[in-house]
């Protein structure tokens, strides 16, 4: 048999424990057929000169479709002022095409102008009678102007909040062009749905950057419908992706719970599904439908996630995104249709009620191959550790939210819920699989540097948060990007590891992370020098 690929004089990690090194790897038909075998003939042969493979990068955790919209959209993120922000949307008012009706801004985060937010009245003229919709970096609350908030009639003093959501005023009662968590829709609802062809767009944009960071799989943590969702028909625009051959890593899509609806053939009780049965798992290597996602909180710096105990500095204990009662039906119903659950939950109150839902619909329908998962995991108190291993759920903390917001951290929790926030040791320790996630574009989705961060725990002062024993080593730092990842994503059988059998998913890196970081360097700046998947590139570097 003549190899498709072989890859030569290599330093292979495999992250495969059975067979951990290989200096040389061959592909044939997508998959890893040989590993130390320099002499088998191949069809192409890369001499990669001591350069390293790893398996193919995996975000657990991300947001494809918005971190490919906000790349089209005015960026917010370097701005260190109030006047530094005004002045993008004045330039990108300037340069916004006559047929765009709203301006669009990302990347906004409140610290980094001083924790200010900006003044309505300067944001009204700046932009006229143009409406305006500036996403903040969590995601979970929205900037407007007086255009925006008058459309979406809610510029009424008095207009009552929606559930899970608010719309924030002055002591006057005037909005104050923030929307939070739910509140958004109301104002998003009038620019959606996106055409599906900007959608494509942004999956084209948001899937090149993952190639070109080493990134060959992905979890699109919630499409369809909520806040979050972009178009009813958004998995369709993954498809139209696949078809063009625009989508440049593996897709695992979570429909939102709220698309779900109930659906009937499954005998006696309710369910709640897509037609035709479709459930988790549906699909193949390259897109498959992964587990329903439910926003169970907020966010922690929004002081919405909900917790046992109120934020410092004040009396909120956030709150849950609907009536939980309702929220706890509607996923038994979905679980009991097939569905796997992604359960959002920040706050510890959040986590022990994703906990007990989780584990009773386990309980009474048994465990899924795809594993049930609580995203962010961000709060999670000591108690809850066992509780989490025993039902076997995953966890997919940020590490990457520590550089920019670990001051807010401390300052909203204190210290010891500060030692129980994106816990690292403690869930290996106790045997909770971590699955590595950015949440993009909520954070940064660069995968060596969240591998440095899980080893470091470093602010953007170079101070450690939380207690060092939470310390990843590097090994498992990169396991929870590449065979933990997998594992999560129920794709262990396929991707996560360099084994034979498995797809040729791999990451060509110019230096050994585990070299460099016994050395005492950062494994941050470590270059990609290529990423293939199924043994095609989808980037070189240069």
């Amino acid at each position: 048999m003549q190899l498709d690929l072989l890859l030569l004089n290599a330093t292979v990690r495999t992250m495969d424990p059975a067979r951990p090194r290989a200096s040389s790897l061959g592909v044939h038909g997508g998959r890893i057929v040989v590993l130390d075998d320099p002499g088998a003939p191949a069809a192409e042969t890369v001499d990669l000169g001591g350069a390293t493979v790893l398996p193919g990068f995996v975000d657990a955790h991300c947001h494809t479709t918005w971190f490919g919209l906000g790349l089209a959209e005015v960026d917010l993120s370097r701005c260190a002022s109030l006047d530094e922000l005004y002045d993008a949307l004045e330039r990108g008012m300037a340069a916004r095409p006559r047929d765009e009706e709203w301006l669009m801004a990302t990347g906004f985060y409140p610290a980094t102008v001083g924790g200010t937010l900006p003044d309505i009245d300067v944001l009204d003229r700046l932009t006229g009678s143009t409406p305006l919709f500036v996403r903040l970096t969590s995601g979970h609350a929205a900037v407007v102007n007086s255009e925006a908030l008058r459309r979406a009639g809610i510029l009424t003093p008095g207009t009552p909040d929606p559930v899970g959501g608010r719309v924030v005023r002055d002591h006057a009662g005037r909005a104050t062009g923030l929307v939070e968590e739910t509140a958004q829709a109301m104002v998003q609802e009038l620019f959606r749905p996106y055409p599906l062809t900007r959608i494509v767009a942004a999956i084209e944009r948001a899937t090149a950057r993952y190639a070109a960071e080493g990134i060959t799989t992905f979890a699109e943590a919630g499409v369809g419908g909520g806040w979050i969702g972009h178009n009813p028909s958004e998995l369709l625009a993954y498809q139209r992706a696949r078809d063009e051959g625009v989508l440049h890593a593996r897709a695992q899509v979570m429909p939102v719970l709220d698309v779900l609806h109930e659906i009937g053939g499954l005998g006696d009780g309710s369910a709640r599904g897509l037609d035709l049965g479709l459930r988790t798992g549906f699909g193949d290597d390259e897109l498959v439908l992964g587990p329903v996602k439910v926003f169970v909180d907020g966010s922690l710096l929004g002081e919405t996630a909900a917790v046992t105990e109120a934020f410092c500095g004040g009396h909120s204990t956030g709150y849950f995104q609907e009536n939980p009662e309702q929220m706890a039906a509607a996923i038994r119903e979905a679980y009991r249709a097939g569905w796997s659950v992604a359960a959002h939950a920040i706050g510890d109150r959040a986590i022990d009620f994703a906990i007990d839902v989780i584990t009773g619909c386990q309980d009474e329908h048994g465990r899924r191959r795809f594993p049930n998962r609580i995203e962010h995991a961000s709060i999670t108190r000591p108690d809850q550790l066992p509780r989490l291993a025993a039902a076997g759920i995953c966890v997919t903390p940020q590490i990457g939210f520590l550089r920019p917001m670990a001051a807010q951290f401390r300052r909203l929790l204190g210290p010891q819920r500060t030692d129980w926030t994106y816990r690292g040791r403690s869930f290996l320790d106790a045997g909770v699989r971590i699955a590595g996630s950015s949440d993009r574009p909520v954070a940064d989705g660069d995968v060596l540097r969240s591998v440095q961060a899980w080893t470091d725990r470093l602010d953007g002062d170079g101070v450690r948060f939380g207690p060092a024993a939470e310390r990843l080593d590097v090994v498992e730092a990169l396991a929870a990007y590449t065979s933990e990842a997998a594992r999560a994503l129920g794709m262990s059988d396929r991707i996560g590891s360099l084994t034979v059998g498995k797809q040729a998913d791999l990451v060509v890196l110019e230096r050994d992370p585990v070299e460099v970081h016994r050395r005492g360097d950062s494994v941050e700046h470590i270059g990609v020098r290529a990423t293939y998947r199924a043994g095609r590139p989808t980037h070189r570097a240069g």
